[in-house]
């Protein structure tokens, strides 16, 4: 029997995430499997992974044959490396120690370069929503300077007419008068 460790799809349209399985070369995609042995969500930034290590270890040294994007995967979670590691122990090349030792300094590299990227997706989206704010600032203070100015222009009409009306109002009051006082003489 045949056996791949590949992805099975699951979730919604546009919002996929994927099972990693152990399964006959046979079966359909989303059908039978022997064994999950984690998961990859490629919605998050970064892609989150779950991997049991171990088992992912077991099926790789015993022949099963992984497609490329679990390759990938298991490329970047270190299990291709601990079996190439493991390679060198039993060849003599040095120790279970040693293999150890070269494998926890690349987990601690890789860890620290997951942070670093994690840390400027932060980073980045903090100084986004600080420059949408001051664009924002910017765009209200235009508003607010535009709305103070048609206001002081309709201030300014409306003084202008009332002016104008008692102007009109105060000659018509002097008229009458002025036309009372001849007549009393």
């Amino acid at each position: 029997m045949a056996t791949k460790i590949r992805l099975q799809r699951h979730g919604r349209k546009n919002y996929a995430f994927y099972p990693i399985v152990i399964a006959n070369s046979r079966a359909p995609r989303d059908g039978r499997f022997i064994e999950r042995i984690g998961s990859y969500n490629p919605n998050t930034n970064p892609a989150t992974v779950t991997l049991n290590f171990e088992r992912a270890l077991y099926w790789v040294n015993v022949g099963a044959q992984p497609t490329d994007t679990v390759r990938s995967i298991l490329s970047r979670e270190g299990v291709l490396l601990m079996k190439h590691l493991q390679g060198g122990v039993r060849k003599g090349a040095f120790d279970e120690a040693e293999a150890q030792r070269r494998f926890d300094a690349w987990k601690a590299k890789k860890e620290q370069a997951t942070e670093a990227q994690k840390a400027a997706v932060a980073d980045k989206r903090q100084s986004d929503a600080k420059e949408r704010l001051a664009q924002e600032q910017a765009k209200n203070a235009a508003k607010a300077e535009a709305v103070a100015k048609k206001k002081a222009e309709i201030a300014a009409a409306k003084a202008a007419e009332e002016a104008a009306k008692a102007a009109a109002e105060a000659p018509a009051e002097e008229a009458p008068a002025a036309e009372e006082a001849p007549a009393a003489e």
